[in-house]
């Protein structure tokens, strides 16, 4: 494993400032983490970390799409980015909303898995196309659009965005792995 240093150290007390500083303790005592590095090192910025966390909050859990179609959007950017980070986390919360390993398997394969039904296909085919190429044809939005409505639509391309930025802030800023080299259960 190539061991790198963090570009911005994770947040104390002093340096998160008091509100941020119990927003991460409870994150940490959810996440079942010492220190949650990426709320940690993006608490440092202050209110802004608070409008991420409402931001991001109204897209997963909040949203209209259903837990698990966020966190197979989720799962995907992070394959497709080798977000770490992510896949740590959101394997774990992926299980609890209805991913089993097959599932998992097949999300990590991508839209010409075998066995997927036809939204899921859908789904992964538009993950893919944003995270390429930051656009989707006229065909995958079409078919897509056979599969969410309007109001979801826009909160999908929200979803991919938010997660594909979020692996490239902690790719470029070297965020630690809140697990280490052991990730919890696949």
């Amino acid at each position: 494993m190539t061991v790198t240093t963090p570009r911005i150290p994770s947040g104390t007390a002093t340096t998160l400032g008091p509100i941020n500083w119990v927003i991460c303790k409870v994150i940490a005592k959810g996440a079942g983490v010492p220190n949650p590095h990426l709320f940690t090192t993006l608490g440092r910025t202050g209110g802004l970390f608070r409008a991420w966390l409402f931001y991001s909050g109204h897209l997963m859990p909040g949203g209209k799409i259903s837990r698990k179609e966020s966190e197979m959007v989720i799962l995907r950017v992070a394959h497709l980015r080798e977000s770490a980070y992510e896949m740590d986390h959101h394997v774990r919360l992926g299980r609890r909303a209805g991913i089993d390993r097959d599932l998992l398997e097949s999300i990590k394969t991508g839209p010409d898995a075998p066995g997927l039904p036809l939204r899921y296909r859908a789904i992964l085919t538009a993950v893919d196309e944003l995270v390429a190429t930051k656009t989707l044809t006229d065909a995958t939005w079409a078919e897509l659009a056979t599969q969410f409505d309007e109001r979801r639509l826009l909160e999908f391309m929200l979803l991919v965005t938010q997660y594909d930025g979020l692996a490239t802030t902690l790719g470029t800023l070297r965020v630690e792995r809140d697990y280490g080299d052991k990730p919890p259960r696949r």
